[in-house]
């Protein structure tokens, strides 16, 4: 087994991680090897058994680190207020447009039990759905959320919001004759997190009289 420094074995861990990332992006799971990682990684292959357990361990803690970001934004000030959704899609887009295929890995493992992951993505998940639910309820209470509003019904709308363009990027490009880069989805983000707040806020009295 290697011998490395603390500050080493961070970078190699890393490294793992990053490598895991592209292979399991660019080919299915039952064909990646952990030789081929360690390769990638520029790594022994014992680093693997080291950190992660095995290669199902690997595959796990790969797709943990990619969105625990986005369950962060959950326990963060982040959504203090239902403006910050915006904040949210702008977090979303930028972080997967720099692995576009990661929305498509996790449609795979979901929808067609490609890859071990399908039991902890729902753990995943239903952690996300815990928080949100948490989250809408302080908007409630606080008179920034509708009180009739369906935390389920909120939280499938921004996972379609999220999810469909990512997955849906390059028949998009193509139609639309120009890259979704950051500055188009910095405008989706605006504009889908706008839609997401009109629909969550409570209705002003001008509003209700039409004045």
């Amino acid at each position: 087994m290697e011998t490395t420094s603390p500050s080493a074995e961070i970078t190699v861990r890393e490294r793992l991680l990053k490598a895991a990332l592209d292979c399991f992006l660019a080919d299915e799971y039952h064909h990646v090897t952990t030789r081929l990682i360690a390769e990638k990684a520029d790594a022994n292959i014992a680093m693997i058994r080291y950190y992660f357990g095995n290669k199902e361990g690997l595959y796990e803690e790969m797709i943990r680190e990619t969105l625990q970001p986005l369950l962060d934004v959950l326990d963060g000030q982040t959504l203090a207020s239902p403006q910050g959704l915006v904040d949210f899609l702008h977090l979303y887009y930028q972080s997967m447009s720099h692995q576009p295929a990661f929305p498509k890995l996790i449609l795979k493992v979901l929808a067609l039990n490609q890859g071990p992951g399908k039991r902890f993505i729902h753990q995943l998940l239903e952690r996300g759905r815990t928080r949100s639910t948490r989250k809408l309820a302080e908007f409630k209470a606080s008179g920034q959320a509708l009180p009739e509003l369906d935390a389920d019904i909120l939280r499938m709308a921004f996972v379609s919001l999220a999810m469909t363009p990512m997955l849906l990027k390059e028949i998009f490009e193509q139609q639309l004759g120009r890259p979704m880069d950051e500055a188009f989805l910095n405008k989706l983000a605006a504009f889908n997190g706008h839609l997401l707040v009109q629909g969550l806020i409570p209705p002003t009295t001008t509003q209700l009289t039409g004045e």
